[in-house]
């Protein structure tokens, strides 16, 4: 009996030193041995760039598991001498050194507001249960409560600031949303004209708590963009505001043999007025893939200023 402790003993150890090994080599090598800053707060707002333009990168069910002990699915052996959760860190390392963006969006209640273009966060939640049958989360009437009154307050807010010399009228702002589980009304993009790529069911709540009406409501808001689906990437419109996945990103999580990971960017572009920038003048959008090229494609306009304002 005292053998067969000391025996576990030993094995606890060997993992604690294993574990010790790979997080060394996580922490200090992969990452240049440069320490990990956590910014709590910005001491700045959200800006625009000297160029007028505003970048995010949507990274989309990323499936973080266990580092390097997490096997990748749904991958081709020949694609990868070994695959792991450091594909994932790589692939989001890779796309920031690539694109530079402003702002990454892990979509997942907050809002990020830069004066002229706001960012809506919302929580869709995970499993419920409806009558005793399990479904997927949904948005709730006090989310939508608080959606309808920070739109309406900011809106207030550009409102007052939203004039320059000679009292110029500046753009309304523009708004952009991002959740995780995708709103009933997105099954219906399969029979209208959508840009990306349909490959399986949408994944949805049983419960409809009126989203759509809600972002159609307060007018702002030009995009969504959301996940859930890691084999959808497509984007389409309903009633006038966009809806976007951002396709599978993470290793981890499931996949299709022979379909790249990939992630969505977002581009804001500002209107150059005589003598300073003015509102959102479009707002554009592409998927990368992580392949040897990472390859941009399916780059459209999902919002453009109307030449009559």
């Amino acid at each position: 009996m005292e053998s067969q402790t000391v025996k576990w003993k030993h094995y606890f150890l060997y993992l604690a030193f294993i574990y010790a090994i790979l997080y060394f080599l996580h922490t200090n090598l992969l990452l240049n041995n440069r320490p990990i800053r956590i910014k709590k707060w910005p001491h700045l707002p959200l800006r625009f760039r000297h160029d007028g333009t505003f970048k995010i990168l949507q990274v989309a069910d990323m499936h973080f598991g266990s580092g390097l002990l997490s096997r990748c699915r749904d991958v081709l052996p020949s694609h990868f001498h070994y695959c792991s959760d450091l594909n994932t860190t790589r692939f989001l390392k890779t796309m920031i050194q690539l694109e530079k963006p402003d702002f990454v969006a892990f979509t997942g209640s907050h809002l990020a507001n830069s004066s002229v273009l706001n960012l809506f966060f919302l929580d869709s939640g995970d499993r419920e249960t409806v009558q005793g049958v399990r479904t997927y989360g949904w948005i709730k009437e006090s989310q939508l409560n608080w959606l309808r009154s920070a739109s309406r307050e900011l809106q207030v807010q550009n409102q007052e600031v939203k004039y320059v010399i000679k009292t110029q009228p500046v753009d309304a702002s523009a708004a952009l949303a991002f959740f995780h589980i995708p709103i009933p009304e997105v099954r219906q993009l399969y029979y209208q004209k959508f840009v990306g790529r349909f490959g399986e069911g949408v994944a949805c709540s049983s419960v409809n708590s009126g989203v759509l009406k809600t972002l159609v409501s307060i007018k702002d808001v030009k995009a969504v963009f959301i996940g859930h689906d890691h084999t959808n990437d497509f984007c389409g419109n309903l009633e006038g505001i966009w809806f976007c996945y951002g396709g599978g990103f993470g290793y981890h999580g499931y996949g299709r043999i022979g379909l790249a990971r990939r992630a969505r960017v977002i581009l804001a572009e500002l209107r150059k007025g005589d003598k300073e920038w003015m509102g959102v003048e479009r707002i554009k959008t592409w998927k990368r893939l992580d392949d040897e090229n990472l390859s941009k494609i399916d780059e459209q306009v999902l919002w453009e200023l109307s030449p009559s304002r």
